[in-house]
């Protein structure tokens, strides 16, 4: 019987010691609905994906808010994450100072956090991957100002207050043309586009109603802000190049824009890849790896001249379609 007993306890080890590894990952957005969400979702499968085929299990759990601006929801979610003890949260906060007490608490629960996207206000998760977005900001200006010649007067169309991704673009963006273009003018840069295209084409709207008669070119920061400002002025009779416009985020209606020539310039980001190292990277730091506490994923300038080369297209056109079935 001792035998026996004994060598059921060797199986149970040795069952143990050869078991695959396995984690539930919750990935909260800021949002569900514009493009770029999709695709750090389709990201962030990947690694799933590719984990499973080095033998670890990853279980990836997609919840954020519907709109991206419901701190409330956002908290709520994050909270709900660590009351049912997923293994590791990755989180594109929306507002830098909201979410600190959610993710600490998450931490505090011993749940590693991966920030992606955007930054928060705490030295508490183990990394943050995300593009650089002052330099995004600092070449949204360089194209504008290059389109114009260094001359003109030129609109800066804010997104949302507290969120550090395009806040620091719109830093990027007004330091870069006061430094580097001293004869173009700010018409306006305390408007904000708010959460969806809907907002910001209004938004848009009265801009262009106040301001459309002497605007040569625009900066819109993120994607729902270009998208509702290409709407804008359509209406106004003044797409097509007649005020420069450039955007950031690819989505279908940008690069849709961008190949008609109403939009002259597009920044982009990597969104697939924010994804997917936001998974490598607490999959990584829960198997007791060390892990790089800041991680940049890159941007670049779209143009309609280089948006069909290999690398450009690959940001412009993730692979959607085979991860998000």
């Amino acid at each position: 019987m001792k035998r026996f007993a004994a060598f059921l306890g060797a199986s149970a080890f040795a069952a143990a010691a050869f078991a695959q590894p396995s984690y539930d990952i919750a990935v909260v957005p800021k949002g569900t609905t514009h493009e770029y969400w999709k695709s750090i979702h389709a990201g962030a499968l990947a690694a799933a994906d590719e984990l499973k085929a080095e033998g670890v299990t990853v279980n990836i759990i997609w919840k954020g808010p519907l709109r991206e601006d419901d701190r409330e929801q956002q908290v709520q979610v994050v909270e709900n994450f660590t009351s049912r003890r997923v293994s590791g949260l990755i989180l594109a906060p929306l507002d830098a100072r909201a979410l600190v007490a959610p993710t600490e608490a998450a931490v505090h629960a011993g749940i590693p956090v991966v920030i992606i996207d955007s930054g928060l206000n705490s030295p508490a998760p183990v990394s943050t991957v995300s593009t650089d977005n002052y330099q995004g900001g600092v070449l949204g200006a360089r194209r504008l100002g290059e389109l114009l010649g260094g001359q003109g007067k030129v609109i800066l169309l804010r997104v949302l207050g507290g969120s550090t991704s395009t806040e620091q673009r719109e830093a990027g963006f007004l330091d870069t043309m006061t430094r580097e273009f001293p004869g173009i003018r700010i018409l306006s840069s305390d408007q904000h586009a708010g959460a969806t295209r809907d907002t910001a084409y209004r938004t848009s709207q009265n801009l262009l109603n106040r301001f459309g008669r002497e605007v040569t070119g625009i900066f819109a920061p993120n994607e729902s802000s270009a998208t509702g400002m290409l709407l804008a002025l359509k209406d106004a009779g003044l797409a097509g190049g007649k005020v420069k416009l450039v955007g950031f985020d690819s989505g279908t209606q940008t690069v849709a824009a961008l190949k008609s020539g109403d939009l002259q310039g597009l920044v982009v980001q990597n969104p697939f890849r924010m994804g997917y190292l936001g998974v490598k990277t607490v999959v990584a730091s829960l198997r007791g790896a060390k892990v790089e506490k800041v991680i940049d994923t890159g941007c670049g300038l779209v143009t309609q001249a280089n948006m069909a080369q290999p690398e450009m297209a690959d940001l412009l056109h993730p692979p959607l379609e085979k991860y998000l079935k």
